[in-house]
Order: structure tokens, then C-alpha cells, then sequence
């Protein structure tokens, strides 16, 4: 076996090391480097096809992240015991890596490559996700495809001291009140250029700023992505001595695509520019989408048509008609400061929102920004509907929840339906992650939450679509969430030496633009951050700016929502259960559940409430739920005098239920929480009874009379009557 090379880096202002490992595992990939920090260990390859497939038009990158349960020293939980797709927390890591590598190769490099992230080692401290960013870079960097890195990755966590720390552990990373997570490459003057970022509010942030810790505002979110820079060079230099010492394989041959050849897009500029400029003034995109068509119709037929200048050349009439659009849209908006729908740069589209839109939901908001319309659904349920996570990080289970599907009518197109693809994963997680820090805890708001956001038009940014949307349903299910929630995504364009930042960007700017850039937060801070750029380097007054424009954005949305609805509902709706919860003392839980669930089961029965009974192994805790709120109350009033059992009075009649038998007697249920023994030879006043069963079944109803209550609670009953005939009167015998 080889023996492996190894390069550790300290990490300043923490108590960690990063390490890169190359040469032991996996030699037959074109690279592969073992990374840890901690006890956290991955394995990252990257391996590229010798050549190109036959018509293919785009770079098919694929990022895949394996969680393999042996790493945390756990089974698996499927039926088979083996690991199955991947986890929504995998294709967020999977997008994560994917995001900062994509733009790092070439232009028309068009073979086929593959990135993997084999989690071997997860010590249940050090998260996986950067690591696995920096690995695959140093993985692309010795594998000899052509890659322009390296890039470097780090998380830092704002503690409520109002300092930026390095790498957290889950538990730092819970502890503060806000999480980036910043990629970026070293450009040729020296400067950390940042590519990715991907930042969202913890569940705990709304109580630390209640506490006192400092809010996340766009002024300390500039300061964190300036910060980062020293963490992500650190990461690069370990990179470059990784390489230095174990030496790139050589570069791989390869033979740039070109989408079209440049007299091709002579010819279409000559003939398409004012078609496409005209068509790119159109600010409805149905019928802009129409007139950019019919454009690349007739320079088709003018340009590669038969016997045309490039006869059957048509693919490359079509991309060459695409690159002349985007340049005249750009080159529109720097140099007249004219968006396509004719805007402003600094310009929001109309904003409407409604709620209560479904009547049999629990709560339900339609938000639409020009032409992206999302509605969103809430759903109620009790805290046992939350779902369980089989995944390596340490959380097992979530009781918020936020799914987004975008069928292909919102683009006014056909295609597939069915189960979520990676992008409506992601897109719905960032949603998710917006509204977390408002969300009431479950101590404060006893339920599983389930939110939905249907997209039915898109034109532009429908996750932060999602997050009005959903902050309009929450309240209207009554959730008492501590603040509304906005998003907005911007844009930026850079031509000319200009920077153009863009608020609202439609569909297109999305595409043709240099930068998207989504914030979500209250009127006071940030909740999520995510951002995505192609060129090098961000200025710090560009992106100050861009932070600025869309905090008004921000605040004009959550004024058009407030219009709407101000404030969570007093209630949860008619058609949402009422629910209710309490703690208990952790060894009253048996009594509350019974043998083998008959006393809760008795209870849901009689009541009709649905009753679930957890504990952290500290305390208990009590969930009842039901639509009819009189239900609720009365399985509440059952289970406190469990707790708190009414005292049996010596001498007192009481009409009792047989709960239980035994060889020795019969236990009888005469108060609510409160058993006495009937003992068997109590029961023939005088006669022997040699089995119970003779004179008594579960769930009989007899008078008993108390006759002792010893000092440790235990009653001792017999019959009024004698069970048995000709038996003398009830009592001793």
C-alpha cells in the first residue's frame, strides 16, 4: 500500500485542524483526498470521461454526497438496512458543492464529470457540508481536469457575544443566533473573490435577541463576509501545498465545444440585433418568450435554412441568437438603466397578497410579484407527526416543515410530475430556513407544522415568493409567529466596468445577470442569505449596496403583507385541531399510558381526543388534540386527576370498573387514578371462591366499599353484595 501524503493546517482563532490526505484511499480515481476536521472524516473523487458525448450542449457536472450510517456507528433504519436515496440534508450538501465548483471549469469543457462525497467519519461535532466543499476542490486540483481553483470553504457562526467564529460545532452553531457559509477562490491580484453563500438564523436566534445577543442586520452580514476571506485563504494555501507535495496528474487532453463558430454570430448580429432588442423590451414574458422565438425563426430561415449561408448549422444559429440577447438586455440596463419590463434597477415589480384563499386548510396565503405567483398551504397536526431524520447529523427528528413544488405550468410548459427534483428541494430548505428563528417553540406552540408553497406562475425568484407566502399562511393558521418574513432576490450585472445591482430580477436577468443574490428577513434582521456569483471579486460598496436595495425591497413587501393580515389570528382555525400540552413528572408516564396503553387508550375512546405522551429523559410531556376543543378539556381534566388522584374515603360506596385480575383478588377502578384491591376472599361473603374469573371479568361494574387506605396509598375494597349467591353480607368474613 502507498504511502500517503498529508498536509494539516491550523485554523485560526479556533481549536481545529484541517486536514488533506491523498495517496492511501481510492488510487485508481483521478483524485482523491481523504478530508477531516475533528474526528469528521470524507473521502472526495473527481473523475472526468476521456471525451465528449455525441450532442451534448452543456457541462454535465454531477455532485453526489453519500451518507454512509456506519460513520456515526449506526444501522440504518430502512426495512433493508441499508442506505437508500439521499436525505433532503445530502442534496442540500450536494447543491452546496455543486454551486462554487459549476462556474470554476472552462468555457466548452463538455465532458462529462463527477464529483463524490463519501462521508466515512461523522463524530457528531464537526459538521460534514464545507469540508466535503474543500475536499472535492483538492480532489479536482491533483486529478488533472481542467479546474480553476482552488476554492476554499468555511463556516462561521455569529455567537451572542457579537463575534464570527470559525468551523462550529453543532452545538456553537445552536448556541448562535446566526450561520454562513461562504466559498471562494484567490483571483491573480491576491484577493479572496467570493463565489457562494448560503446563511440562515438558528431556531434559538428570536430568544437570544430577546436576551440580548446583537440582531443580524445587513451591516453585520457585510462584516461577516469580509471575515470569512482569512478562513477561505487558509483553506486555499492547504490546498496548493497538498498539490506542491503529492503533484497534479498530467492535465487531461481535452477539445473545447464550441456552441458556435464566431462568423455565425457575425451574421446574427448583422440580421437579429433589432428583432431581439425589440422583443427584449416586451415586459410580459409570454409574450416576450413569443416575439424572441419568432425572431430566431426568421434568422433560421435567412441563416441555416436551405441554401442559406449556414445551411443545417441550426444549433448554432440558435445559441448565437441566445448570446446576442443577452448582450443587448445587459448592455440595455448599464448604459440606459432599462430593465426588460421597462423598470428601473432599484425598481419592485406590483406586490398583492391574500389569505384564507383554501377553506378547508388551516391557515393559506397567495403572494404574487409581478408575474410569480406562489400560494402556500399550512397543516396542523399533533407533535407525533413530525417527521424523523435518519441522517448523520444529530438532530432526529423536525417539527416544522416546508415543502415547495413547482410543476411545469408555472412556465406555462409540459414535463413531469411526481416526486421533488434537487432544485425543489433546495429551493423549499431555503424557504424553510427563512422562517425558522420566527417560528414559536413548541413549549409556546404545541404542534407538528407542515407548510406547502405551490408555484403557479414563475418569472423570477419563487423561493423568496415562498417565504411572503408562507409568513401570510402562518398567520392566518393562527401561529404566533414573532415576526413577518419577506424575501427578495437581487441581481447584478457587470459590463463596462460598471455595476449594476438589480432588485426583483425577472426570469431572464436571473440567467443573463452575473449574480443572484436572495435575503430574507423581518423589519429588523436577516433570517437567510443566499447568494451565487460569476464574475471575480464583489466589491465590499457593490454588495453593501445590493444588501441596501434589498432591505427597501424587504420593508415594501412586509408593508403590503401587513395590509393584509398585521398580526398572527388570535386562534388556530375551526378546521384545525386544538391542541394542547403540558409537562409531567417522567414516572407518572406509566400511569398515564396504563398496561399496555389502557388507561390513554380509555381515555382517547371516551373523549374522542387524539393523546400522544413523550419524554426527553428528563421530563414528560403531554399532547392532547382534537377539532372539538371540549374534547380536549375533558381528556386534560382525566389525565390531571391521574396525576393528582382524588383520596378514597374509609367506609365510603363507590361504583367501580374491574381494571385488572389476578390469583389473589380483582383491582377496581373507583376514582380517577385511584385503584383498590378486592381480594378473593372478600368476594363470596363467606363462601370460598377458588378463581376470580368464577365471579368477576375486566371491565365488570360493581359497588365496593372502602375498608382501609394504608399510609402508602393503597385501598383495600370489598363488595357491597357478595359476588356469589347465598354468600352473608359483603365484607370480612
Amino acid at each position: 500500500m502507498a504511502d500517503p501524503i498529508n498536509v494539516s493546517g491550523p485554523v485560526s482563532g479556533a481549536d481545529k485542524t484541517l486536514t488533506f490526505e491523498t495517496g492511501k484511499l481510492a488510487q485508481q480515481s483521478q483524485g482523491a483526498v481523504v478530508a477531516s476536521i475533528g474526528r469528521t472524516v470524507v473521502l472526495a473523487t473527481a473523475n472526468a470521461a476521456k471525451n465528449v458525448r455525441e450532442g451534448m450542449d452543456f457541462f454535465p457536472l454531477t455532485v453526489d454526497v453519500e451518507e454512509r450510517m456506519y460513520a456515526a456507528g449506526r444501522i440504518p433504519g430502512s426495512f433493508f438496512r441499508r442506505e437508500g436515496r439521499p436525505s433532503d440534508a445530502a442534496i442540500l450538501n450536494c447543491r452546496l458543492i455543486d454551486r462554487p465548483l459549476r462556474p470554476s471549469f472552462p468555457d466548452g469543457f463538455r465532458n462529462e464529470t463527477q464529483v463524490v462525497i463519501t462521508v466515512m467519519g461523522a463524530d457528531g461535532e464537526n459538521p460534514q457540508d464545507v469540508l466535503g466543499i474543500n475536499a472535492a476542490s483538492a480532489a479536482l486540483m491533483l486529478s488533472g481536469i481542467p479546474f480553476d481553483g482552488p476554492i476554499g470553504a468555511v463556516r462561521i457562526a455569529y455567537t451572542q457575544d457579537g463575534a464570527w467564529i470559525p468551523h462550529p460545532t453543532y452545538q456553537e452553531g445552536d448556541e448562535s443566533t446566526f450561520e454562513l457559509v461562504v466559498a471562494g477562490r484567490r483571483t491573480e491580484a491576491g484577493e479572496i473573490a467570493i463565489m457562494m453563500v448560503e446563511a440562515g438564523g438558528t431556531e434559538k436566534a428570536w430568544s437570544y435577541y430577546e436576551s440580548g445577543a446583537p440582531k443580524v442586520t445587513e451591516e453585520v452580514l457585510a462584516g461577516g463576509l469580509d471575515a470569512c476571506k482569512a478562513w477561505i485563504g487558509e483553506a486555499i494555501d492547504l490546498q496548493i501545498e497538498l498539490v506542491k507535495q503529492a503533484g497534479a496528474r498530467e492535465p487531461m487532453t481535452w477539445t473545447p465545444v464550441l456552441d458556435y463558430a464566431p462568423e455565425v454570430f457575425e451574421k446574427v448580429s448583422e440580421l437579429g440585433s433589432g428583432p431581439l432588442a425589440e422583443a427584449g423590451t416586451i415586459a410580459v414574458k409570454a409574450e416576450r418568450n413569443e416575439a424572441t422565438d419568432a425572431a430566431i425563426a426568421a434568422l433560421l430561415e435567412q441563416l441555416a435554412a436551405e441554401g442559406a449561408p449556414f445551411e443545417g448549422r441550426t444549433k448554432e444559429v440558435k445559441e448565437a441568437a441566445r448570446s446576442l440577447q443577452k448582450q443587448l438586455i445587459r448592455s440595455r440596463v448599464v448604459n440606459d438603466g432599462i430593465r426588460i419590463d421597462g423598470r428601473g434597477p432599484a425598481d419592485l415589480r406590483p406586490v398583492s397578497a391574500e389569505v384564507g384563499v383554501l377553506p378547508t386548510a388551516h391557515g393559506s396565503g397567495l403572494f404574487q410579484r409581478g408575474e410569480t405567483q406562489v400560494l402556500n398551504a399550512t397543516t396542523l397536526g399533533m407533535p407525533k407527526m413530525d417527521q424523523l431524520l435518519d441522517t448523520l447529523a444529530p438532530e432526529n427528528k423536525k417539527r416544522y416543515m416546508h415543502h415547495y413544488n413547482m410543476p411545469p405550468h408555472a412556465n406555462g410548459e409540459t414535463g413531469r410530475v411526481g416526486s421533488p427534483k434537487r432544485r425543489e428541494i433546495g429551493h423549499g430548505l431555503l424557504a424553510e430556513r427563512a422562517l425558522l428563528p420566527v417560528v414559536p417553540s413548541i413549549e409556546e406552540f404545541a404542534y407538528a407544522l407542515r407548510l406547502v408553497s405551490e408555484v403557479l406562475a414563475s418569472n423570477g425568484s419563487t423561493s423568496m415568493a415562498s417565504v411572503c407566502a408562507s409568513s401570510l399562511s402562518l398567520m392566518d393558521a393562527g401561529v404566533p409567529i414573532k415576526a413577518p418574513v419577506a424575501g427578495i432576490a437581487m441581481g447584478l450585472i457587470f459590463a463596462d466596468g460598471k455595476y449594476t445591482t438589480l432588485t426583483d430580477i425577472l426570469g431572464a436577468e436571473d440567467a443573463f445577470g452575473d449574480m443572484d443574490f436572495k435575503v430574507a428577513g423581518t423589519s429588523e434582521f436577516v433570517t437567510a442569505l443566499q447568494l451565487d456569483t460569476k464574475i471575480d471579486g464583489l466589491p465590499a460598496e457593490v454588495l453593501t449596496q445590493a444588501l441596501q436595495q434589498a432591505r427597501e425591497a424587504r420593508m415594501t413587501i412586509l408593508d403590503v403583507m401587513a395590509k393584509t393580515i398585521a398580526d398572527p389570528r388570535p386562534e388556530v382555525g375551526e378546521t384545525a385541531p386544538k391542541i394542547i400540552s403540558f409537562e409531567i413528572p417522567i414516572d407518572k408516564i406509566g400511569e398515564v399510558i396504563g398496561p399496555k396503553g389502557k388507561v390513554i387508550n380509555a381515555i382517547q375512546q371516551e373523549t374522542g381526543a387524539d393523546i400522544s405522551v413523550d419524554d426527553d429523559g428528563m421530563v414528560g410531556r403531554v399532547s392532547i388534540g382534537s377539532v372539538d376543543g371540549t374534547a380536549v378539556e375533558e381528556a386534560k381534566r382525566q389525565i390531571q386527576l391521574i396525576l393528582n388522584p382524588p383520596t378514597a374515603d374509609v367506609g365510603a360506596v363507590y361504583q367501580g370498573r374491574v381494571v385488572n385480575i389476578t390469583k389473589f383478588g380483582a383491582f377496581v377502578n373507583i376514582l380517577p387514578g385511584r385503584d383498590g384491591l378486592l381480594h378473593i376472599s372478600k368476594m363470596g361473603g363467606g363462601k370460598r371462591i377458588d378463581r376470580v374469573e368464577d365471579v368477576l371479568e375486566l371491565g365488570d361494574v360493581i359497588e365496593v366499599r372502602v375498608d382501609d387506605v394504608d399510609p402508602g396509598g393503597k385501598v383495600s375494597l370489598s363488595p357491597v353484595n357478595p359476588l356469589v349467591d347465598g354468600g352473608g353480607e359483603g365484607g370480612d368474613s
